[in-house]
């Protein structure tokens, strides 16, 4: 398409200069060159969108800011880029569907790019749990879960305490994967095993709400306590 216009405009600034070098049909040049320059300028206002989409793919063509199979998410779906054409980007989400998302907007708009080096990620899982949990045990047994799985490329891993409530402590399960669609299973199957191993190892650790009453003395006396008399004692009479 930028071909045939420098084409077009070649063609016609060669004729209107050709026509102005002869006297008699110079009028009939410069208004060749002003028609010519009033209707570039009216397509120019009429497709400012398709200009711009091209300028952006240009854009695109020479930074390379995404390329077709990057893993993207972009306005929060987080699929594959299937086609990239003149004017438009068709990602390929997850679950199927097609999002259709214009050039300028990976100019103009920031995004995320999965695999622009590499496709390699690390994800993390978060759980929460009683005080009462072990936590080396349930290192361990995140470490059993990641060598059992064949998702995890055995590159990166943890488990830390990253927050503590009132009422239970927050744990971040790191793991890393060789793209983005592996780390998703990863993901589930570690935060499936890990809830499975809380419940069947330590029930009593899984998130509790505890309620404490605290009984104030007042002379020597709970709050609620009742001290009765005996008739015999007591001063009032009816």
């Amino acid at each position: 398409m930028l071909h045939r216009i420098a084409v077009v405009v070649v063609v016609l600034f060669t004729v209107g200069v050709m026509l102005m070098t002869f006297p008699e049909v110079r009028h009939i040049g410069i208004s060749l060159l002003a028609s010519a320059g009033l209707a570039g300028l009216v397509v120019g206002m009429a497709a400012r969108s398709t200009l711009a989409s091209l300028i952006a793919g240009i854009q695109i063509a020479m930074s390379q800011p995404i390329r077709i199979d990057d893993a993207v998410v972009v306005e929060g779906e987080w699929g594959w880029v299937e086609e990239i054409n003149m004017t438009y980007v068709i990602i390929r989400i997850w679950d199927l569907r097609r999002l259709v998302v214009p050039l300028t907007y990976f100019i103009e708009k920031p995004f995320a790019n999965w695999t622009r080096t590499s496709s390699e990620l690390m994800g993390i899982v978060m759980l929460y749990a009683d005080y009462t949990l072990p936590v080396d045990e349930a290192r361990r047994e995140l470490k059993r879960l990641l060598e059992a799985s064949g998702l995890w490329d055995r590159k990166a891993w943890g488990l830390q305490v990253t927050d503590v409530t009132e009422k239970t402590m927050q744990l971040r399960a790191l793991m890393s994967a060789s793209d983005g669609s592996r780390l998703w299973d990863l993901r589930c199957d570690v935060r499936e095993g890990m809830i499975r191993y809380i419940h069947s190892k330590h029930p009593e650790s899984l998130p509790i709400v505890r309620e404490q009453t605290a009984l104030s003395v007042t002379n020597g006396n709970p709050p609620d306590a009742r001290v009765f008399q005996s008739p015999e004692n007591s001063s009032s009479r009816p």
